[in-house]
């Protein structure tokens, strides 16, 4: 199965401080470096490290270099993505003392996929394949529209939540992954088991995957719930540890293993990613995963 991955491609600016800067607060960073990131970016390369056959669709500036040859390093398909003039999107990313962050993205005009682009992009692919969507992207629910209606499995991270994706149809995604904040915007709930039961009656077709941070994840399918505890590390930076471990999950899963393993694999590989810094550059290797597991 061929995995296209319809998701941002950022410039990540970010910024080592103390604690999260309050309303009103003007504070020192300790330390500032630029990475590549984005969700999609950081999802496909987690992708591709784990072994899964990806093809990134998204949108660069002039400045976007950097972003596709760490796409193309990492063994991503780049024929999808299409140059625009101007800068390519961006994030500021502060960092705290426990590994902590908040993020603010910015993407322009210039970064926004159109029909034409969508219909260019599903064109290479089929009712074998899935595409996989994270709620960053200008045309979504359209993108999400036209792949159901082509027989794709469609997979949805909905970060960030708005009130605008409730109106998606979000009755063809075949996986949900999100965590807890993305979980209460669907369901108004707080308690994972509630989440799970919510989502369960709103999208009885559809499997569900529930990351909680240090304290484990859930996936639900076909009324069986399987649950994976955290692996306990120091957390140097949190940035890309859900994108690691939604590729490591759909890695797995595409490739048949059984669903404990692959949160298993997904969750180990995510404590090696959170004990780097960086967004794309902390996301393990599957020969990285192999030795240390």
């Amino acid at each position: 199965m061929k995995i296209v991955n319809y998701g941002s491609i950022n410039l990540d600016h970010v910024y080592q401080v103390d604690h999260i800067v309050q309303p009103g607060e003007t504070l020192l960073a300790a330390e500032q470096n630029l990475f590549c990131g984005g969700k999609g970016l950081n999802q496909s390369i987690a992708l591709a490290k784990a072994g899964a056959e990806i093809f990134h669709a998204g949108v660069v500036g002039e400045d976007g270099d950097i972003l596709l040859d760490a796409l193309r390093d990492a063994g991503v398909d780049i024929s999808n993505v299409r140059r625009a003039p101007g800068a390519s999107a961006h994030t500021v990313i502060q960092v705290d003392r426990n590994g902590q962050n908040c993020i603010i993205v910015f993407s322009g005009e210039n970064m926004h996929p159109s029909e034409a682009d969508i219909d260019r992009i599903l064109a290479g692919f089929s009712s074998d394949d899935a595409v996989l969507m994270q709620n960053e992207l200008f045309n979504t629910p359209l993108m999400m529209r036209k792949a159901a209606d082509k027989g794709m499995s469609i997979i949805f991270n909905p970060s960030p939540v708005n009130q605008e994706m409730l109106s998606y149809p979000l009755e063809a995604v075949s996986w949900f992954l999100l965590n807890e904040i993305e979980g209460e915007a669907l369901t108004g709930e707080t308690d994972p088991g509630k989440i799970l039961d919510v989502l369960e009656k709103k999208y009885p077709h559809s499997s569900i995957v529930l990351t909680l941070g240090k304290d484990g994840a859930w996936a639900m399918t076909r009324n069986e719930r399987f649950f994976q505890p955290a692996y306990k590390v120091k957390a140097v930076d949190t940035t890309a540890a859900g994108d690691t471990f939604t590729g490591y999950f759909l890695a797995g899963i595409s490739s048949g293993m059984p669903i404990p393993d692959a949160l298993r694999r997904a969750a180990f590989a995510s404590s090696i990613a959170v004990s780097r810094k960086g967004a794309a550059d902390s996301i393990p290797t599957v020969e990285e995963v192999n030795r240390a597991e």
